[in-house]
């Protein structure tokens, strides 16, 4: 009789071992890589999406607080360009102008899974997400002439920094907020891969150096900010001074689009005592 006591309570004890877990720091947290492109909507690509796609890469930290939330921040480098002649429109072909910039993004904010979700948990094994973040990103919009790349936020091209313009030469570091789908799955008991298409919306219309609906005097720009600044500012292949150059009504979004592959750092917990 005592031995079939003893027995059954070491079944017990087994049993309290195999579903005692826990979840620890480095069971909840992830790191990992995204891979993807970028392209931007602006006044040099108003509507066609995924035009002029760069490569983008960066690195990942998600944070799991349960199946369904997870905390993320995240590292992005990308490019973004815009080329007029590419436009299907005349008016646009006419203005000429070109813009490449880099990108270089930090953000941080909140997932919501649509179904519960954990990397190797064959019960939650994928699901579709949403993004909500607030980030940072460094722009350097630069533009083509005489072959050369010329830095466009120091010339001032629409009369920034001078008696012309109220306005002061604009910050090559702005606010973003990346906005997101994604969908995730499970691969063993350490990988996810994820898929997501994210929109930045910021709080600039520069991004491509573009803002003002009209062209400042060319010899009044070129005597303030310099004959290159009046050069840039106006590529028009018929030279009007009075043509259309930007849409100061709208501000400049970017999109991130691509893969990611995240690795836990660490297992659940299994409870060795009745202390855990």
């Amino acid at each position: 009789m005592l031995k079939h006591f003893f027995s059954f309570l070491l079944f017990c004890f087994l049993s309290f071992q195999g579903i005692c877990q826990h979840a620890t720091f480095f069971s909840r947290s992830e790191v990992g890589f995204l891979f993807g492109g970028t392209y931007y909507i602006g006044d040099l690509n108003r509507f066609n999406n995924f035009t002029n796609m760069q490569l983008a890469g960066g690195l990942l930290y998600r944070y799991q607080v349960n199946p369904r939330v997870g905390l993320r921040g995240n590292f992005m480098y990308g490019n973004v360009k815009g080329d007029d002649s590419q436009s299907t429109s005349d008016l646009f072909k006419n203005r000429n102008l070109n813009f490449t910039s880099s990108i270089f993004e930090l953000a941080g904010g909140i997932e919501l899974n649509y179904f519960p979700f954990e990397i190797g948990n064959s019960r939650f094994k994928g699901t579709a997400y949403m993004l909500a973040e607030i980030g940072l990103f460094k722009m350097n919009p630069m533009s083509t002439f005489n072959g050369e790349n010329i830095e466009l936020q120091p010339l001032g091209t629409e009369g920034q920094g001078s008696s012309l313009s109220s306005k002061n030469n604009y910050s090559l570091t702005q606010l973003c907020v990346p906005l997101g789908v994604g969908a995730r799955i499970s691969i063993g008991k350490w990988t996810s891969i994820n898929f997501e298409l994210g929109l930045r919306k910021t709080f600039t219309d520069y991004l491509d150096d573009v803002h003002s609906d009209s062209y400042i005097d060319p010899i009044l720009l070129s005597a303030e900010n310099g004959p290159l600044a009046a050069s840039m500012a106006n590529k028009s292949i018929d030279r009007s001074a009075f043509g259309k150059r930007g849409t100061s009504t709208t501000n400049d979004w970017y999109v991130f689009s691509g893969l990611m592959i995240t690795f836990k750092l660490g297992q659940r917990k299994i409870c060795s005592d009745f202390n855990n």
